[in-house]
């Protein structure tokens, strides 16, 4: 399975209240998208999924597949299959790219039983999964030999975060800003790249300014209005344009008067 399912969830960092009472479920296999204004949360509630230690879950609760995982680390929700992609990904000089994606490789492939990770038992064999998967995303094989994001290009940063979400198989893909910072060309290729690897049993959160990105996804099953650290309203790939026409207003405003 792959079922992530957030129940009223509130989070705050250093005293302030950033989320408010967020619900969102997906289903295996599915495309979401979560779109609102700069400082309505969407980033918080990414850096909390994966247990980011500033931000505090002061109620609700976070299940994978059915199973609460509140109270655990980062490294065993990831073991778990929880992915995220970064809106600004770290370079780390000294750390082989290679060598970075084997290691991680390894350790979640004796994560869980029943895995479907494949063990790689020699270099060779890891390199030509790799070689495969470096086609689906359009990188060169010549990524493989240099550090972790050094000297990448903002669009190359960005492919080479969903380049891990291929190899790591996790359940669940939450991707912070894949667009942010590129150009057309950049963005059309990197949900290119998103497209290719997705799956039924797979599900992939894409957190967004813009619908851009999304018009290249081969598939979009819910888009969600995030603002004031809630989810607004929830509706098909349609309401992406809406919202790159009209803007946010509309939803918010129409929320404050049904509390009015």
């Amino acid at each position: 399975m792959a079922v992530l399912e957030i129940k009223d969830l509130h989070v705050s960092r250093d005293g302030k209240k950033i989320l408010k009472g967020v619900n969102l479920k997906t289903g295996p296999g599915q495309v979401h998208a979560i779109m609102g204004p700069n400082g309505s949360g969407k980033s918080t509630l990414a850096y909390t999924l994966l247990a980011h230690p500033k931000y505090e879950v002061t109620q609700g609760d976070i299940l994978l597949d059915g199973q609460s995982i509140r109270d655990i680390k980062a490294d065993e929700r990831a073991r778990r299959g929880l992915f995220l992609g970064f809106q600004y990904p770290t370079e780390v000089s000294g750390v082989g790219f290679s060598h970075f994606l084997r290691t991680a490789y390894n350790s979640l492939s004796k994560a869980l039983e029943g895995d479907d990770r494949e063990v790689f038992i020699t270099v060779r064999e890891f390199q030509k999964y790799l070689r495969e998967n470096l086609e689906k995303v359009g990188l060169k094989e010549e990524f493989l030999s240099r550090y972790l994001n050094e000297g990448f290009s903002g669009g190359e940063k960005k492919r080479a975060e969903v380049l891990q979400m291929a190899v790591l198989k996790p359940k669940i893909s939450i991707l912070d800003e894949p667009d942010s910072g590129l150009d057309i060309d950049a963005v059309q290729a990197v949900a290119k790249a998103i497209s290719q690897v997705s799956g039924i049993n797979s599900t992939i959160v894409v957190i967004t300014h813009y619908a851009r990105i999304l018009r290249f996804l081969d598939k979009l099953d819910y888009v969600h209005v995030f603002a004031d650290g809630r989810i607004l309203k929830t509706g098909d790939a349609t309401l992406a344009d809406k919202l790159e026409k009209d803007g946010y207003d509309w939803v918010i405003e129409g929320q404050q008067q049904v509390a009015q």
